[in-house]
């Protein structure tokens, strides 16, 4: 499995089916924030639908018991007045539905005399033929009960709890959507923090949220841009030192580059050589990174046989390294800075890796591997930066190289990718633009 890191100076260009694709798997994820907010105001609308449905329910059904109550009180007075008045029974219709010991249910029965004046039950024992209001009382030693058909109260409290089931679902219906597109506009200014987060971290540190607002979100959002402002500023004068220090160091180098050349031969002038070598090549180096962080920097485009210009490279470093090459391909780029690409990442190759070192090229894809250890997580994780080799000791370079190679590809537009092979090795990856891409 090979772990790779792109570090891509330009924009990455992206068509629009991916874009479109990307949108739609950000939308389903279900541990997007809008969902959580969906889900939170549906469960809170549920909640309230049910409170107001047992609300709205017992009311309606205390009321429609209490109709029946008075109903059934008004059915039994009614019967009394004719069982007084001597009227026969059948006269009283099927209004009385008396006796104790006849017809009279037990509860019903248990429950006169319990109570000064007419006792009610309310009963629901058969469903099925509706249930019942039952008013009954004591007169004259006699037992005398009337019932009430509940049957249409019954289903007409149904029918309210069945409309206000759809009216709670179509209310969901309308209230998730609209709580989904709400979400939306808060979650689009956060991707737009996230987006300037990411984009400061590649590197772009004139990114901004450019956020509006004095909500929450708009604090984050200028809390960022005051960080990208600050973190732009440091840097500006972390390159400003670095410019100064190079350009001051020249001046006193070209003199000492004068005076080792005056000194007599020896192993001690040699010596001396060598290491005032080294420096006026850390000093150009220097120079070199100064002007890429300035933007100074113009590619001077044109036909190159990569073929050619990648075997001269390699011939020009005095490293053993092998070259491959398919067909004969030519890309449009400037020969001096990827010349300058290849050299930095054959010498890092070779200092950092173990041999063989090997370069391919492919069409405008040149790779460059070695059979070392591999680059280390951090350089994989965060890109190469100045100054860090990567090694247990600063012994073995500067770690310029790779910066200045990402630099110069940036100006020339391409792309520089860093990776890891299996079993082991480093692999850089450079892809030059493709002419009219």
């Amino acid at each position: 499995m090979r772990r790779t890191t792109a570090v891509e100076p330009t924009a990455a260009r992206t068509s629009p089916a991916r874009c479109i694709g990307r949108a739609l798997r950000r939308f389903a994820d279900p541990r997007s924030l809008r969902w959580k907010v969906a889900a939170t105001v549906a469960v809170a609308a549920c909640a309230m639908a049910l409170g107001i449905a047992i609300l709205v329910h017992r009311t309606t059904q205390d009321r429609d018991l209490a109709i029946g109550r008075g109903a059934a009180l008004q059915q039994l007075a009614t019967a009394e007045n004719e069982v007084r008045s001597g009227r026969p029974e059948s006269d009283a219709g099927q209004l009385i539905t008396y006796l104790v010991g006849g017809e009279v249910p037990d509860e019903l029965r248990d429950r006169i005399g319990s109570a000064p004046g007419p006792v009610t039950w309310y009963d629901t024992r058969n469903l099925h033929q509706g249930p019942w209001m039952w008013a009954a009382t004591d007169g004259d030693g006699q037992a005398l009960a009337v019932k009430v058909n509940m049957g249409g109260e019954m289903r007409s409290l149904q029918a309210l709890d069945r409309h206000m089931k759809y009216a709670a679902l179509a209310t969901l219906a309308v209230v998730v959507p609209l709580t989904v597109l709400a979400a939306e506009v808060v979650l689009r200014r956060l991707r737009r923090v996230a987006d300037t987060a990411r984009h400061i971290k590649r590197g772009d540190l004139d990114a901004r949220t450019r956020g509006r607002g004095h909500d929450e979100i708009g604090e984050i959002s200028s809390a960022v841009d005051r960080m990208a402002d600050a973190l732009q500023e440091r840097l500006h004068s972390e390159q400003r030192f670095t410019a100064d220090v190079a350009h001051e160091l020249r001046t006193p180098l070209t003199g000492l580059v004068t005076s080792a050349s005056l000194l007599p031969e020896g192993e001690a002038t040699d010596l001396v050589r060598d290491r005032v070598q080294v420096l006026r090549a850390l000093v150009d180096d220097l120079l070199e990174i100064s002007r890429l962080d300035a933007g100074a920097e113009q590619a001077d485009a044109q036909p190159v046989p990569l073929g050619e210009l990648v075997t001269e490279s390699v011939r020009r470093t005095g490293l053993e390294t092998r070259v491959v090459v398919t067909g004969r391909p030519v890309a449009e780029t400037d020969p001096r800075r990827l010349d300058r690409i290849l050299t930095n990442l054959i010498v890092n190759a070779h200092c950092h890796g173990r041999t063989p070192v090997e370069v391919t090229v492919d069409g405008a894809t040149i790779v460059v591997r070695d059979q070392g250890p591999g680059y280390p997580r951090e350089l994989l994780a965060a890109g190469p930066q100045r100054f860090r080799t990567g090694a247990a000791e600063r012994g073995g370079g500067h770690g310029l190289g790779l910066t200045i190679a990402l630099g110069q590809a940036h100006v020339i537009g391409a792309t520089l990718t860093l990776s890891n092979a299996t079993p082991q090795g480093a692999v850089a990856t450079l892809h030059l633009p493709v002419h009219g891409s």
